[in-house]
């Protein structure tokens, strides 16, 4: 519960540090914004920004979990590696879109860090969950057998 806490501390503070360096596009990138994609208006104040990233932070934390608690140890470790693979492509392939697109390139290099920092965000918590281990169970191993747990 404790791990769980502070890595969910963590990713609040990341949110609010993303959220921040995503309101501070260049001033071409802000009219960019404001004048041709609209739907990103809430990434130019820095609240609304960093509360769009915690809360898909926590539902990527909440699938995670969702996994870990209905896999088996096996199954989820492989899961959890396979989208951390995923959110390292991600991580990749938003630098090669921010490096070769003229458009991205000019909402400059806070903007960049900030949506760097959702998927190492993701990162943190496939990481966490490939590392977590499962509580035993004190359960018989024949659900049939006349002896209990703890008898």
């Amino acid at each position: 519960m404790k791990r769980t806490f502070l890595l969910l501390l963590l990713l609040a503070v990341l949110s609010v540090i993303s959220g921040y360096l995503m309101s501070e596009a260049t001033w071409i990138g802000r009219v960019g914004i404001t004048l041709f994609h609209k739907e990103y208006n809430l990434l130019k104040i820095w609240w609304q920004g960093a509360s769009a990233v915690f809360i898909l932070l926590l539902l990527l934390f909440f699938l995670h979990n969702y996994f870990y608690q209905r896999l088996s140890v096996i199954k989820a470790r492989l899961l959890h590696i396979l989208m951390l693979l995923i959110a390292i492509a991600c991580l990749y392939f938003t630098y090669d879109d921010f490096s070769n697109d003229f458009s991205h390139h000019l909402l400059g290099w806070h903007f960049h860090y900030g949506f760097y920092l959702f998927w190492i965000g993701w990162m943190l918590i496939c990481l966490f969950f490939v590392f977590k281990k499962k509580p035993a169970t004190n359960f018989p191993i024949d659900p049939n057998s006349k002896e209990k747990a703890g008898q």
